[in-house]
Order: structure tokens, then C-alpha cells, then sequence
């Protein structure tokens, strides 16, 4: 059976068909929240219990604790792991306009209504202490620093009702809620899932790590972040058309199993590590797939940062398995896919490419080696990169 959710149980905050119209008439005479695209994911996650043990947005007791221990805590006295605040901030005009105890309606980029949010609590967040627990710096080149630093400086806690998670799903057919992963999960009668988190296109050596991890457990569930990224990452639609034609091609249909995630990318390595692995727990999975540098970006991170944040955390209290993988590639010696724990091949025996050598190779109309990358998923890469300004 899959993993209990984080806490116990799935969280639900999608309103029903009559208190929907309930919300939506009261929502009418609230002072109104513009939601960022970041805000926008957090919500749908939160709605549908992706985030589960959260009904809402935390409280600064709970941010703090999380930045500062790697714990939630929650109203019954006793704690679990989490590692990235989930906030909800809104500039000054607004917050002088709310107090605790009051109601705001949140409302998304084209003012339509998304949730009511009951308001327990309203402060001034603590960049200082925020920004280097959980990104582990505080250069603003750092895109989830940056983007911290560019939102309101007051944050607002409360649970959410939720009129609509999303009006306009991206992958409708691919996006699938945590209470549907689990159904389908027990419906394969997989007892074991690995899960796969991703922000790019799968090559080789992430073929080779789920393929390594479908081994030792019954089904593989692929679940490409969808949400906000960076602007240099791959489009998620032309990561998709990857996926598929991957998976189409190369993988048991009857045990792997694709659906996106709409969650915005923090880049916060170690810390989004564990973020990512709680979230797949909530999704019914029972092990996560961490490799080198998971969710990193530049040099603010070693290699496997990432895995090591595991070893602070109680195995029972996070539940779900973290699969440690090293650094994969082609090993022309071997013949096969290595790692540094399986082969003995002198560095110019692996296949290894920059992303920059990459970028240039399908912008050139070429293929990179197929130990690299598999030509179906080449050929939509190179339409894409040739699609793009000089």
C-alpha cells in the first residue's frame, strides 16, 4: 500500500458546489489578494493535499520553525519534518487594510476568485533569518533569493477554502491529485513506488536511475514540475512531448505511470530536496529519486548536499525512502551505463556534454551521441532549439 500521507491524512480544501456559492457571494465585500504565480501553485497544492499537512498558509511560528529546524509544527503539539516556508505575502497597502479574525479573497492574475483565506495571523516577515536557512545564502543572483526579496514584505496565515484550484489546468490530462495517484497506485496493486522528480528533459543517466529504481520496487511514477521555473529552463510542453516519447518507447507501460506537478521551482538544493520527496509521499509514493545536485542551481551547493540534508531527518518521521544515486553517465569501457561506484573507466572513457555543448549541438540541427540522449527525445529538442531567437 502506498505511504500514509504527511500527518496522517489527506488534506481536502476544495469547497463543495454549495459553499462555493457561499464564498463566492461573501467574497464579493472582501479586500482582495492578488495572487503570484508562486502563490497560484502553492494554493492548488494546498487544495487538492498535495502539501498535505497544511489547510493553509503558515504562521510565523511555523515559518520560523521550519527555517530554523527542518520541522512543521502543528496544533496538536507534536511536529513533522518540512523544509521550505509556505507563505502567502502581500505589500503594505494591502496589509494595513487586514487584521487577524478578518476574511480576504484571493484572487489570481485575472481577478478571478481562487480561495477565501481566513486571517489568524499578519507580521512582517524576517528575510534575515528566512533567506539563509532555507537557500543557504543571501546573494540575490540566487533566483529563489531573488524572488523572496521582489515579493511583499508582510506575510498572511490562515486555512483556505478553495473556490477553484485552477480555472485553466495546464496537462489537464496529466494532472493528476495526490487522492488520483493513490487510487491509480492501488489499482496496479503497486505497493512500492519510486518517484522522479524533474524540471528537464530525461537523458541517459536519469533513463539509467529510474530504471535502476523500477528494479526494486513494483511501479515508477515520472512527475515533471509544471509550475514556475526559471527562464532559461526547457518549456514544460516541449519537456512533455520528451516524456512521452521517452516513455512510449523505452519503458513498461504497464509499470510506469507519467503526471506533472504544478509546482513553482524554489532552486533551494537540499532544502527542496526533502520538499520534493514530502510532497511525493503525499502523492502515495513509497522512495524518491535524489541524484547529483537535485534542485540546484549554480555552485551555491555540493554535489550531493542534497542527499546528505536526509541523514538530519528521523527516516520514520519523513517516511518515504530517499534513493541515493551518484553521478551516471556512458561508459565507453563498460559498454553500458556506470557510475563512479561501478566502473573503473579513466574519465575520457565517459560520455559526458555541457549544457552549453548541448544547446549548441540542437541548435546546429545535430543530435547529441545516443549514449547521451535518445533520438526521439533529440528530435523534439532540436525543434524547439531551433525555434528560438538567434
Amino acid at each position: 500500500m502506498p505511504l500514509s500521507p504527511l500527518g496522517g491524512s489527506l488534506v481536502n480544501r476544495i469547497a463543495d458546489a454549495a459553499r462555493r456559492k457561499v464564498l463566492e457571494q461573501e467574497a464579493t465585500a472582501l479586500t482582495p489578494v492578488t495572487l503570484t504565480a508562486r502563490a497560484e501553485s502553492d494554493l492548488e497544492l494546498i487544495a487538492v493535499g498535495a502539501l498535505s499537512p497544511l489547510t493553509g498558509f503558515m504562521t510565523q511560528a511555523q515559518v520560523e520553525s521550519v527555517s530554523r529546524t527542518l520541522h512543521l509544527p502543528l496544533a496538536n503539539g507534536t511536529s513533522v519534518p518540512f523544509s521550505i516556508p509556505i507563505t502567502l505575502s502581500v505589500d503594505e497597502a494591502t496589509a494595513v487594510k487586514v487584521a487577524a479574525g478578518d476574511k480576504v479573497a484571493l484572487r489570481d492574475a485575472k481577478g478571478r476568485l481562487r480561495a477565501v483565506l481566513t486571517v489568524t495571523e499578519k507580521w512582517k516577515r524576517d528575510l534575515n533569518v528566512e533567506i539563509p536557512a532555507v537557500y543557504g545564502t543571501n546573494e540575490d543572483a540566487h533566483p529563489g533569493v531573488a524572488l523572496l526579496r521582489k515579493e511583499g514584505t508582510f506575510l498572511l496565515a490562515g486555512p483556505v477554502e478553495v473556490t477553484d484550484a485552477n480555472p485553466e489546468p495546464e496537462f489537464a490530462e496529466y494532472r493528476l491529485t495526490p487522492a488520483q495517484t493513490r487510487a491509480a497506485f492501488e489499482a496496479k496493486k503497486w505497493s512500492t513506488i519510486t518517484a522522479f522528480q524533474t524540471r528537464n528533459p530525461i537523458h541517459r543517466a536519469h533513463e539509467y536511475l529510474t530504471k535502476v529504481a523500477l528494479e526494486m520496487t513494483d511501479g515508477l511514477l515520472i512527475h515533471p514540475v509544471v509550475g514556475e521555473t526559471k527562464s532559461d529552463d526547457i518549456p514544460a510542453d516541449v519537456r512533455l512531448g520528451c516524456y512521452k516519447a521517452l516513455l512510449d518507447g523505452y519503458y513498461n507501460p504497464d509499470r510506469v505511470m507519467l503526471s506533472v506537478l504544478p509546482l513553482a521551482m524554489r532552486y533551494a538544493g537540499p532544502r527542496e530536496a526533502v520538499l520534493h520527496a514530502i510532497i511525493r509521499r503525499n502523492y502515495g509514493a513509497t522512495h524518491f529519486i535524489v541524484g547529483r545536485d537535485h534542485a540546484g542551481v549554480g555552485n551555491y551547493y555540493g554535489t550531493y548536499d542534497a542527499q546528505l540534508i536526509f541523514d538530519k531527518l528521523d527516516p520514520a518521521a519523513i517516511g518515504i525512502v530517499p534513493l541515493k544515486f551518484e553521478h551516471t553517465f556512458w561508459c565507453k569501457k563498460s559498454g553500458a551505463m556506470a557510475s563512479p561506484k561501478t566502473t573503473n573507466s579513466a574519465p575520457e572513457d565517459r560520455v559526458a556534454l555541457s549544457g552549453t555543448k548541448v544547446r549548441d549541438m540542437l541548435r546546429a540541427g545535430q543530435r547529441p551521441p545516443v549514449e547521451f540522449t535518445r533520438p526521439e527525445v533529440a528530435d523534439i529538442l532540436i525543434k524547439w532549439a531551433q525555434s528560438l531567437p538567434a
